[in-house]
């Protein structure tokens, strides 16, 4: 029976039509302990859903919907080393990647984190050869800047640690840079302000043959020669690092063995920032730091495996986000870092939950009836209220957000940065409550034209840190994960695989031809046209 179909899904269903009547507002009228009643804490974290369309009988229907998708069950499939990813016939074993080595994880009688943490002993030897400038180019030159050419999650993730943390390396700064586009501009532009002696290139690719990263890592190895002069062998072995699953693929490329960082396909893309894709966040924080972002994951997954329901941060957090979807029909979603180290957390996350949850088939291989992943995006809050808040506060799409802050900041900088922190965090605050209560907040909100009027209702969950830390990154981002995985049990869906991206990525290595000369004339009449006006424009192609 599809979920849709259920006794607890027509329970919320029914309980819903009610509770779409409710504002925020009111709800808070009825309730002045409200916060008290919907705010849920961990040591590290603090979540606040009292801001969410929620009552005391929506969080229970909404637990008995949990129950009877068997989530407990699913959990235990994940974090054991279960197939999960039906479609591919494998494990999703992220959980592992953080695991420490005193809890081993046999699959098919191989003890996984003993394999991760080997693979992570290499990683450290290579980022201390590096720090400690054992590392040297082609004329002798020690490393100061490394670059990392991969695309989807083996940019995104260690990009986006790399910009949120800072940390004591106790060694010599390193320059660490991110190429992931195509068309080459990203490298282009970075090219010529490097030493080609001094800099060193991670290609980061699962299966050493993304056609964007290794055209990029082919730019960057043509660029090493022609400044160097010194032949493609030698390049190679002072130049390149390679994090793959593929090392056969690796090595024929160039790439030696000893250069070489393993990782599994079990590994998600999305998922890898906590294997050796990870090594440009080492060499950014330390070995030190990647091990405290480590720490903090696997202290969100215990808290993941072993909180009850009503009190589980992920669990609560992924809920709430079906209530929206599926009972109160949002189906867009902002994600509002106050915090300009967390730029790039909303791209991050649109990664993570629309490649995961973007998905209209079940685990039966049936169409769904029902909505999945909302359309999500973000900004750094601050930014974000001078572009599209306009549109959250009185535009026509009901839209959720989470927002996301640190409750303390420059504690050891001077009193002006205090002053700033605390101004983002009053905004922080402000924007989440007047998008909850609308004009509410003033008592002569009747006599104010509509155009000027704010009528609330949006709802909206506050997540709170103390400060940004390695260990507390590493928790929220698994927080994130986790979340996503709920919500995938509760659809019935699986967000492991990924195959609405791969029909394109064989469609655009079929039209390489074209460019050629040759346009198959089978294609549709738009491509076709397209196809000829380029060639017409390169040359290639005469205009009849």
């Amino acid at each position: 029976m599809s979920v849709d179909k259920t006794p607890a899904w027509q329970a919320l269903a029914k309980h819903a039509e009610t509770q779409k009547k409710e504002h925020l507002a009111e709800l808070f009228r009825q309730d002045p302990n409200r916060f008290e009643n919907y705010s849920y804490q961990t040591d590290t974290f603090l979540l606040d859903l009292s801001k969410q369309r929620i009552t005391s009988e929506t969080l229970e229907l909404l637990g008995d919907l949990a129950e009877q998708q068997q989530l407990g069950k699913w959990i235990d499939k994940l974090v054991n080393g279960a197939t999960v990813n039906h479609s591919e016939q494998r494990a999703a074993l992220h959980t592992a990647l953080r695991q420490p080595l005193d809890k081993p994880l046999l699959v098919d009688g191989q003890d996984v984190v003993f394999d991760v943490h080997s693979s992570l002993l290499k990683m450290e030897l290579l980022v201390a050869q590096i720090h400690n400038a054992q590392w040297r180019g082609y004329s002798g030159k020690p490393i100061t800047d490394v670059v990392n050419i991969g695309v989807g999650g083996s940019n995104l993730g260690p990009l986006m640690a790399c910009e949120a943390l800072s940390g004591d390396t106790h060694a010599r700064e390193i320059s660490v840079h991110f190429v992931s586009s195509m068309d080459g501009s990203e490298l282009s532009t970075l090219l010529g302000g490097l030493d080609a002696a001094s800099t060193l290139f991670i290609i980061a690719s699962k299966s050493f043959s993304t056609i964007d990263t290794l055209a990029n890592a082919k730019t960057a190895r043509e660029w090493l020669v022609t400044a160097s002069k010194k032949p493609v062998e030698l390049i190679n072995q002072h130049h390149f690092i390679a994090v793959t699953a593929s090392p056969e693929k690796a090595m024929k490329w160039g790439v030696p063995d000893r250069n070489q960082l393993l990782f599994w396909d079990w590994v998600g893309g999305r998922y890898s920032l906590w294997s050796t894709i990870g090594l440009p966040i080492a060499l950014k924080i330390g070995m030190a730091g990647f091990q405290a972002m480590l720490k903090g994951a696997h202290d969100m997954d215990v808290h993941f495996r072993e909180s009850p329901f009503k009190e589980n941060l992920p669990v609560l957090l992924a809920l709430m986000g079906v209530w929206n979807i599926n009972f109160l029909n949002i189906h867009a979603h902002a994600v509002l870092p106050y915090d300009g180290r967390l730029a790039t957390l909303p791209g991050y996350l649109e990664q993570l939950e629309m490649e995961s949850n973007g998905k209209n088939v079940n685990h039966a291989g049936e169409r769904v009836a029902y909505n999945t992943c909302p359309i999500l995006w973000g900004e750094i809050g601050s930014n974000a209220q001078h572009a599209f808040y306009q549109l959250l506060h009185q535009g026509t799409e009901p839209v959720m957000s989470d927002f996301i802050a640190s409750s303390q900041r420059y504690q050891k900088q001077g009193d002006e940065l205090k002053e700033q922190h605390k101004l983002s965090l009053v905004n922080c605050l402000a924007q989440s409550r007047l998008l909850a209560l609308g004009d509410a907040v003033q008592d002569d909100d009747e006599n104010t034209p509509y155009f000027k009027r704010y009528f609330g209702n949006q709802p909206s969950t506050t997540i709170l840190f103390d400060e940004l830390t390695p260990e507390v990154f590493g928790g929220l981002i698994a927080l994130y994960e986790h979340k996503v995985y709920v919500q995938s049990v509760i659809w019935e869906i699986n967000p492991f695989d990924q195959w609405g991206v791969e029909l394109g990525k064989q469609m655009a290595t079929s039209l390489l031809p074209g460019f050629e000369g040759t346009v198959d004339e089978t294609v549709d009449a738009s491509t076709k046209g397209l196809l000829k006006y380029i060639l017409r424009k390169q040359g290639i192609r005469d205009e009849n």
